[in-house]
């Protein structure tokens, strides 16, 4: 019954006509209970809220809300699909094609993360991030040519983009072209401090070179900066063994 009919003794709502007010209250107590549940860290108790919201009302707001809860839930393969009805409703929202190469990675799946960037390229081919994730899904395809090309695109982009110099770093030694990779290395020890993956990579560049002594002193100073490194303390041993120490 709405106020005026209250006021004046008008006709009651039947059932049928309360019940779409009804549904709708309902729909807006889970997906708020939703969103509030994210914000207190209770992603599981979120993600039920959401898919309850849904069955009443399809709305966008709600599918990005239970995205975000899978990933906490790490229930990815389900995180992506949500995504993948977002990029459907906007196709011009490059954050959306971002967010599912993240989680396309974090899935190890190469062939959509690659999908997902070239997207994101269309609409802003200036994006440094996407050139990043795009050089990423390279490396795991196993493609070092565009890797090297896509990292190298992200740098122009961003001079000071350090995941891009490692990546390049990393996806060069893995070529053997040691000098290049060396360049890489180099820029990074004089940028960032004490960084474990950067002191890797040049440890390794040294041993590519056959540099035994300068490969060793690198991988100490990996130790140093994280004693539990068990890929310093193997790669450590292994040169002992190669010299016969």
């Amino acid at each position: 019954m709405n106020f005026f009919q209250k006021l004046f003794g008008g006709k009651e709502e039947t059932a049928a006509e309360a019940e779409p007010h009804s549904e709708t209250h309902d729909f807006e107590v889970l997906k708020y209970d939703g969103i509030r549940a994210m914000k207190m860290g209770q992603a599981e108790y979120a993600v039920k809220c959401f898919l309850h919201a849904l069955q009443i009302q399809d709305d966008l707001e709600v599918h990005d809300g239970l995205a975000t809860a899978y990933l906490h839930t790490e229930e990815l393969a389900k995180c992506y699909d949500e995504l993948l009805v977002l990029a459907k409703a906007q196709p011009d929202n490059q954050k959306i094609f971002i967010r599912m190469a993240n989680v396309a990675y974090m899935m190890d799946d190469y062939n959509a993360m690659t999908e997902a960037c070239e997207k994101a390229l269309l609409i802003d081919g200036d994006v440094p991030e996407v050139s990043y994730l795009y050089a990423l899904a390279c490396r795991g395809q196993a493609d070092e040519v565009n890797a090297v090309a896509m990292a190298t695109r992200a740098i122009r982009l961003n001079g000071e983009y350090g995941e891009a110099y490692l990546l390049r770093g990393e996806t060069l030694l893995s070529a053997g072209r040691l000098d290049e990779a060396d360049e890489d290395a180099r820029w990074l020890l004089g940028h960032v401090e004490s960084n474990e993956d950067v002191l890797l990579l040049k440890a390794r560049i040294e041993r590519g070179r056959g540099n035994i002594a300068g490969a060793r002193s690198w991988y100490d100073k990996v130790l140093e900066a994280d004693p539990f490194s068990e890929a310093a303390v193997k790669e450590k041993a292994e040169l002992a063994d190669a010299v016969g120490e």
